[in-house]
């Protein structure tokens, strides 16, 4: 039994399409991400999910029930908002026991819950505080509190890391995780952050324009994207996206770099033959940063004139021109050079993929 199925689901308002034909299934106790640009569908799915919203067709399964027409209160759901939805006038235990108040839950059981939730989230001190005495972070745990005070069968998140900076944003991102981890239970967490979504779930959707572009785990999505949405979506700095030509070159295939006078061959692995059919034809090359690196001595290197630099502490981001196109690189700082040396650099092209340029979708 899957915890969650969503059956070819559809979304209108109106007459616009919001979500055409959505597919996807949840094993019980995984962490699902929905992520995308803003306007692709993730936040309307989420409130598809909760029953926030009606299907214009297509099922939504929990568990063993169809609950397209179960209003939210019975769906067997904890949400938390990207605004914490908070009583201002209740305290922070008022604010967790509320709900099971209204559940008519015994108050010695109330009270075990509580004790258990807050002890959890470390806020058993923050207890006889309103929300407005509290921090952003806080106000976070609240609301995780008030979902997990209902030990619910699926947990819906809802951008709930984007009013907060980036130092706290990282500290709960460890809580979220945690907090999985000890309650094993199933997640659906929206959000737009691409980082959140490497480093939270176990199964990724990557949204655009109401379709799902690819559904995998972090690492399928990450070293096996789809198309050049995902590739460019996923990962920070993005893969570097070179307009080339495939050619033949010793021993196999290769695209064609143009640089200044030189002219360079990237060996290409093409052990399926994918690429024989694009021999002279122009392609998009897809190399990540972290592939392209300093030379050392008795490796193949390739001379590019730097453009900028950028450190970032543990790597140093140098930018070069490759095929007329900028080029990220992750270097190690102390190989970098400023900005109009020449950085000898190699290329790592044994997780190097190839677009098609007009469909943008993945040749190898």
């Amino acid at each position: 039994m899957r915890a969650l199925k969503i059956k070819n689901v559809k979304k209108s308002f109106g007459g616009v399409d919001i979500l055409k034909g959505i597919d996807i299934e949840v094993e019980p106790g995984q962490f699902l991400i929905l992520v995308g640009p803003s306007g692709c569908g993730k936040s309307t799915l989420m409130n598809l999910i909760a029953g926030l919203e009606t299907v214009t067709s297509g099922e939504i399964v929990i568990g063993d029930r169809v609950v397209n027409d179960v209003p939210p209160k019975d769906r067997d759901i904890a949400m938390v908002f990207q605004s914490y939805a908070l009583y201002p006038n209740m305290n922070v235990k008022k604010n967790i026991t509320f709900g099971m108040e209204m559940r008519n839950v015994d108050k010695d059981e109330q009270e075990k819950i509580l004790e258990r939730v807050s002890k959890m989230l470390q806020i058993e001190h923050l207890l006889d505080r309103k929300p407005s005495q509290l921090s952003g972070g806080q106000r976070q745990r609240v609301a995780m509190g008030r979902a997990l005070a209902r030990d619910p069968g699926l947990f819906l998140f809802d951008e709930p890391l984007s009013n907060l900076d980036a130092k706290l944003r990282v500290e709960m991102r460890t809580e979220i995780k945690l907090l999985h981890q000890r309650t094993k239970t199933t997640v659906v967490y929206v959000t737009h952050d691409q980082i959140e979504a490497m480093t939270l779930g176990d199964r990724i959707a990557v949204m655009k324009d109401g379709h799902i572009q690819q559904f995998g785990t972090p690492h399928e999505i990450y070293d096996n994207p789809a198309n050049m949405f995902v590739a460019g979506f996923i990962g920070s700095p993005s893969m570097n996206f070179i307009p080339t030509r495939i050619v033949a070159a010793e021993g196999g295939l290769g695209a064609e770099i143009l640089h200044g006078e030189q002219n360079w061959i990237f060996p290409l692995q093409d052990p399926q033959g994918k690429l024989q059919a694009w021999v002279g034809k122009d392609v998009i090359l897809g190399v990540r940063p972290e592939q392209f690196t300093a030379a050392e001595d008795d490796e193949p290197s390739y001379d590019c004139k730097v453009d900028i630099i950028e450190p970032t502490g543990p790597d140093t981001l140098v930018f070069v021109h490759l095929n007329g196109k900028e080029v990220v690189c992750r270097v190690h700082p102390k190989k970098a050079k400023h900005p109009g040396e020449i950085q000898r650099l190699t290329v790592d092209l044994t997780k190097a993929v190839v677009f098609d340029p007009k469909t943008e979708a993945r040749i190898l």
